[in-house]
C-alpha cells in the first residue's frame, strides 16, 4: 500500500589529485573499484540474505523491496561499459526517464490503434504532458516501483488492444501475443502490487467474454498468460506466496483451486488489503495506529477539487466524459441486442455508427471505469488512471466512428453524417491541439528552463554527522521514512524501514513511533533496546506537528491507539502521568538523562545516544 517516497539524498565529496603520484594512486584505486564478475553471485547473496539493514532481522531485500529493477540496471551498467563513462545514479535516472518515453509511446500507439489516426496519438501525448502532475510522479519521486512498472503495463495494454482487434492478420496477432506475454511478466516482476491491476484487467476481459462480444479463445489465451506469469513470477520472486493467493489467480484459475492453495500457503498481504478497504469505505472502525496512519496519507485520500479543476482546465475531463458516455451507451446497445438474440455484424462499417461493437473499445471502457472508480476513492491511483483517460479521450475525439454513433442517435438529416463525422474527427482535435499549444506551451517551456535542486541543509548535516561520528556498528531508531533515508545515504543499520507488506516491520514501525507518544522514559528505553538500537533520532516536524488534519497527526494517532485520547463516544480515556516523550527528552532532566544522552542536534533533528544502564529509575 505504500512505498519509499521522496527524492534520494546523496552526499558527495570530490577531491582532485594534486600530483602525478596522486593521479597514479587514483587510477589504481579506480581500477581496484571495478567489481569482479566472479563476485556477482556473492553480491546477490548479500541482498537475498541481508542482515545489515534492519537490526535483529535477516531480510530478502530483493523480494521485500522489489529490487529487480536495480538488479537489471546494475547488469546493464556493467555489461554496457557505462561504469567507465557515467556515475551509477545518473545511469539509473536515465533508465527511468527512458522508460517514461516508452510509457508515452505505448499510449500513443494504443490511441492510434483504436482510432486509426496518428492525430489521436499526438493528442494523447499532449494531454499526458500537460497533466503530468496527475499522470506521473517521476518529476519528484524517481525510484518508485510504479515508475519502473507502469511503462510495461502500458505496453501490455497496447498489445492487448491490438490483439483484440477483429481485423488483425496472423502475424500481427502473433506479435501482439508475444509482446503481451513479455510485458505482462515484466510488469509483474517490477511491482509487488501489479497483480491487483491485472485482476481489474481480468475482470474487464471476463465481462467481455460473458457478453460474447469477442471470441472466447482470445480471452482464454490472455488467461493463460496470466497463469504463466503468476507461476513464473512465484518461482523467480523467491516463492512469493502473495502471487499464489492473489485475486487474479482466484479469478483466472478457478475458485476451488485458489481456495485449496490458500489453505496450504498462508499469507496476510491480501488480508491487510481487505481490512484497509473495510475501514476506508466505513464498513469497520479501528484504533490500530498503522491502519489509521495509512488512511491519513495524502495519496490514500479522495481526490481534491484542484484535481478535477486541473483536468477541466486542460479540457481533458469534459472530452473524456463525452467519449466515455457515448462508448458506454453504445456498448449497452450491443449487450441488449445480444440478450434479445440479435446477431452482431461480422464487419462494422463507419455508416453503421456502432462503436460499441468493437471488442477493444468495450475492454477499455470497462477497464477505465474500474480504474476510475478506485481513483475516486484513493487519489494515489490517479497515476494509473489518468494516462488512460488521456488515451481514451484522444481516441474518441479523433474517431469518425464515435461521431457517427452520436449522429445516428440524433438522427441527423440536414448534413451528410459521414462527411460531418470525418470533418469533426479532424477539426475537433486540431482545435484542441491549437488551444493547448497557446495556453500551455509557454508555461511548459518556462518550467523546463527552471533549474531546481534538492535543498535540505538540516538533513544533509545529519547524514554528514552520522558518516563522520557514528560507529560503523551503530543501529539508529526513528521514523521509518528517516530510517530509509539514513540507510540509503550512509549505509548504517536501522531498526525499521518504510515498508508496509511485512507484519514484523509494521509492528516495529508502530513501536518506534512511540517516541512521539505519552510514554515513560523506561518504556521507550525498553522498546529501543529490544531492537538493539544505539541511537535515537527525534524529528521536530513530527513532535511539533500542527497539520490541519488534527486526527491524522502521528501523536494523535498514537494517543488514540494508547487510549490517551477519545476517538468516539463510549471510549474510555486512560490518563497518562507522563508527558510526551519527544518533548520531555529535550529538557534533559531525570530520569530521561539516565537513559538518553544528546550527542547532536540542529533545527530539525535531535540525536540521542541510548545509554547502557544497570538499573531503571522511575
Amino acid at each position: 500500500m505504500a512505498e519509499e517516497e521522496g527524492p534520494p539524498v546523496e552526499l558527495r565529496q570530490r577531491k582532485k589529485p594534486k600530483s602525478s603520484e596522486n593521479k597514479e594512486s587514483a587510477k589504481e584505486e579506480k581500477i581496484s573499484d571495478i567489481p569482479i564478475p566472479e563476485r556477482a553471485p556473492k553480491r546477490v547473496y548479500e541482498l537475498t540474505h541481508n542482515n545489515k539493514t534492519v537490526s535483529l532481522k535477516t531480510i530478502n531485500a530483493v523480494q521485500q523491496m522489489s529490487l529487480y529493477p536495480e538488479l537489471i540496471a546494475s547488469v546493464l551498467y556493467q555489461a554496457t561499459g557505462s561504469n567507465e563513462i557515467i556515475e551509477p545514479v545518473y545511469f539509473y535516472i536515465g533508465i527511468v526517464f527512458g522508460l517514461q518515453g516508452i510509457y508515452v509511446t505505448a499510449l500513443f500507439v494504443t490511441s492510434w490503434l483504436m482510432s486509426g489516426t496518428w492525430l489521436a496519438g499526438m493528442l494523447t501525448v499532449a494531454w499526458f504532458i500537460i497533466n503530468r502532475v496527475d499522470t506521473t510522479r517521476i518529476e519528484y519521486s524517481i525510484p518508485l516501483r510504479e515508475n519502473w512498472a507502469l511503462p510495461y503495463f502500458a505496453c501490455q495494454i497496447a498489445a492487448l488492444t491490438g490483439y483484440l482487434k477483429s481485423n488483425l492478420n496472423t502475424y500481427g496477432e502473433r506479435f501482439c501475443y508475444l509482446l503481451m506475454s513479455a510485458s505482462t511478466y515484466t510488469f509483474m516482476m517490477m511491482w509487488e502490487y501489479s497483480h491487483y491491476l491485472l485482476f481489474l484487467q481480468a475482470i474487464s476481459l471476463f465481462l467481455l467474454d460473458i457478453f460474447s462480444v469477442e471470441q472466447s479463445d482470445k480471452v482464454y489465451e490472455v488467461y493463460k498468460i496470466y497463469i504463466f506469469s503468476l507461476f513464473l513470477g512465484y518461482l523467480l520472486q523467491f516463492e512469493n506466496p502473495a502471487l499464489l493467493v492473489s485475486p487474479l489467480l482466484s479469478l483466472v484459475a478457478a475458485l476451488m483451486l485458489a481456495k485449496c492453495l490458500q489453505m496450504f500457503v498462508p499469507h496476510k498481504e491480501n488480508g491487510h488489503m481487505l481490512k484497509f478497504l473495510e475501514v476506508k469505505f466505513g464498513l469497520n472502525m479501528t484504533k490500530n495506529f498503522t491502519m489509521n496512519w495509512l488512511l491519513c496519507q495524502e495519496s490514500l485520500q479522495a481526490p481534491s477539487q484542484d484535481f478535477f479543476l486541473r483536468l477541466t482546465q486542460s479540457s481533458l475531463l469534459p472530452f473524456y466524459i463525452l467519449v466515455l458516455i457515448i462508448c458506454f451507451l453504445s456498448m449497452l446497445q450491443v449487450i441488449f441486442r445480444r440478450i434479445n438474440g440479435k446477431s452482431l455484424k461480422e464487419t462494422v462499417t463507419l455508416e453503421d455508427g456502432r462503436i460499441g461493437e468493437r471488442p477493444e473499445i468495450i475492454y477499455h471502457v470497462i477497464h477505465t471505469i474500474l480504474l476510475g472508480s478506485l481513483a475516486m476513492v484513493i487519489e494515489g491511483l490517479k497515476y494509473i488512471w489518468i494516462p488512460y483517460v488521456c488515451m481514451l479521450a484522444a481516441f474518441g475525439v479523433c474517431s469518425p466512428e464515435l461521431w457517427m454513433t452520436l449522429f445516428k442517435w440524433l438522427r441527423l438529416r440536414t448534413v451528410h453524417p459521414i462527411l460531418l463525422a470525418l470533418i469533426l474527427s479532424m477539426a475537433v482535435p486540431t482545435i484542441i491541439g491549437l488551444s493547448l499549444w497557446k495556453e500551455f506551451f509557454p508555461r511548459l517551456m518556462t518550467e523546463l528552463m527552471e533549474l531546481q535542486e534538492f535543498y535540505d541543509p538540516d538533513t544533509v548535516e545529519l547524514m554528514t554527522w552520522i558518516k563522520r561520528q557514528a560507529p560503523v556498528a551503530a543501529v539508529f531508531a526513528g521514523s521509518p521514512q528517516l530510517m530509509g533515508a539514513i540507510k540509503l545515504c550512509t549505509g548504517w543499520m536501522v531498526t525499521s524501514l518504510p515498508l508496509y507488506n511485512d507484519d514484523d516491520l509494521l509492528k516495529r514501525n508502530e513501536n518506534i513511533y512511540q517516541i512521539y507518544s505519552k510514554r515513560s522514559a523506561e518504556d521507550i528505553y525498553k522498546i529501543l533496546t529490544s531492537y538493539k538500537a544505539n541511537y535515537l533520532i527525534v524529528e521536530d516536524a513530527i513532535c511539533n506537528e500542527v497539520g490541519p488534519m488534527r486526527g491524522c497527526r502521528v501523536k494523535d494517532l498514537l494517543d488514540i491507539a494508547n487510549g490517551h485520547m477519545v476517538c468516539e463516544e463510549g471510549d474510555k480515556l486512560t490518563y497518562s502521568k507522563y508527558g510526551r516523550f519527544c518533548h520531555e527528552v529535550k529538557i534533559n532532566y531525570s530520569p530521561y538523562v539516565n537513559y538518553f544522552t544528546r550527542v547532536y542536534w540542529n533545527r530539525s533533528y535531535f540525536v540521542y545516544k541510548i545509554n547502557t544502564v544497570i538499573s531503571f529509575q522511575s
